[in-house]
């Protein structure tokens, strides 16, 4: 008998619609995901590209799904009380779930569907939260004590990796609690088998006035302070380089700043939807995510898949576990220019080397595929929440 797992997230978004689709094939999962919000399926403000955003590629199709009304007056994901969906526990408990799986729980729904099934049926939870931005002091204690009490509601957490796991275990998860589920993408979407998307970027590049011997390298995300864009724009400035070219893809806040400042060898791609980043990250040979703070950056995931070296620093998730130093990329200091320049040197200075890199990014990326992510989530699940161990207790 197939677990029934009711899936409770945001929205539609576009890291997690293949994972739903993969889940609902599963002959062992009878999936319905409860949605407390629209967006990514309309035109939407974003609060981080500083424009209307609304993703091209489908999020709905092959899993049901439900949009539960929403009774927020200002709803979206920025603020607590963006998800306010009064019938979501009785929508949840009258469809029959013997499970389910929350993504996040800082909304006031999300922490009230956590309490309102805490202890009836398993919880299982979603997040990719870190360690990295904790400092110690009064105002933290507080928040370590009113996350120990959020999770004490969760049953099971499918940590997404190392940095993840540590962050569970620091507010009282146990290990029989833990679960690892990879933070993976859809790894087919940004395969080129037959090299069309190559082709596509090669043509791009020429329009952008980048010869086939000149070296890129690829920024994409929002162009904010915590993304860190300024930094690599400087970093970019000290380099002995001077066939290099730096693309940057994304808008936000720091957008005006960072045209006043680059150089001509900098190009501006502006926002680029979904359907368009594998040919992106084929525009460059190393992309770097120089982030802040950064929980995991799947930008990176998306980067390896497209076969391409990475840069990443020590202030992104991911880090300890994708990037192997000096064998797919590099890991540098979180905030320090001088180090991130130096591994982009080595790397301008190299062609070999990062087309090496490029390869093993693309071996390395294979271990966090969607099908992988399917199978831990279906193994957590029906090991804790098997309909047919229900049927056997007197």
């Amino acid at each position: 008998m197939p677990t029934r797992l009711a899936v409770i997230s945001t929205h539609p978004i576009q890291y997690y619609a293949p994972l739903f689709r993969r889940l609902a094939e599963h002959e062992n999962i009878n999936l319905h995901v409860f949605y407390g919000w629209t967006g990514g399926t309309e035109a939407t403000y974003d609060h981080g590209f500083e424009q209307d955003v609304a993703w091209d590629i489908p999020l709905l199709e092959g899993y049901d799904s439900t949009f539960v009304p929403n009774e927020a007056r200002d709803p979206g994901t920025h603020h607590f009380w963006g998800m306010v969906n009064p019938n979501l526990p009785e929508m949840v408990e009258k469809w029959r779930a013997d499970a389910v799986l929350l993504f996040g729980w800082g909304w006031q729904s999300h922490l009230r569907v956590l309490r309102y099934f805490s202890g009836r049926i398993p919880i299982f939870f979603r997040g990719d939260s870190t360690l990295v931005d904790e400092t110690f002091g009064p105002r933290q204690w507080v928040r370590r004590a009113v996350l120990w009490w959020v999770y004490r509601y969760v049953d099971y957490a499918l940590y997404v990796g190392t940095r993840n796991r540590e962050y569970f275990e620091a507010h009282g998860l146990s290990d029989e609690q833990l679960h690892w589920v990879p933070h993976a993408i859809d790894n087919d979407r940004f395969a080129d088998p037959d090299g069309r998307i190559a082709r596509e970027a090669h043509a791009w590049r020429r329009e952008l006035g980048i010869s086939d011997e000149d070296p890129a390298i690829v920024f994409a995300g929002k162009l904010s302070q915590n993304k860190a864009p300024t930094l690599l724009l400087s970093a970019f400035n000290q380099l002995d380089a001077a066939n290099a070219h730096l693309i940057i893809a994304g808008a936000g806040p720091l957008e005006d700043e960072l045209r006043r400042r680059a150089p001509t060898n900098t190009h501006f791609l502006g926002f680029q939807n979904q359907s368009r980043m594998p040919t992106v990250y084929r525009l460059g040979d190393v992309f770097v995510l120089p982030s802040r703070s950064e929980t995991w950056g799947l930008a990176i995931n998306e980067a390896m898949a497209c076969g391409r070296a990475v840069v990443a620093s020590t202030q992104v998730g991911c880090a300890p576990d994708l990037i192997d130093d000096k064998e797919n990329g590099f890991v540098f200091e979180g905030g320090e220019e001088a180090a991130l320049a130096e591994a982009l040197q080595k790397l301008l200075d190299r062609p070999s080397l990062r087309a090496k890199m490029g390869e093993a990014s693309a071996r390395r990326i294979d271990d966090w595929s969607m099908g992988r992510a399917t199978q831990r989530v279906v193994g957590a699940v029906r090991k804790h929440a098997d309909p047919a161990q229900k049927s056997t207790v007197v």
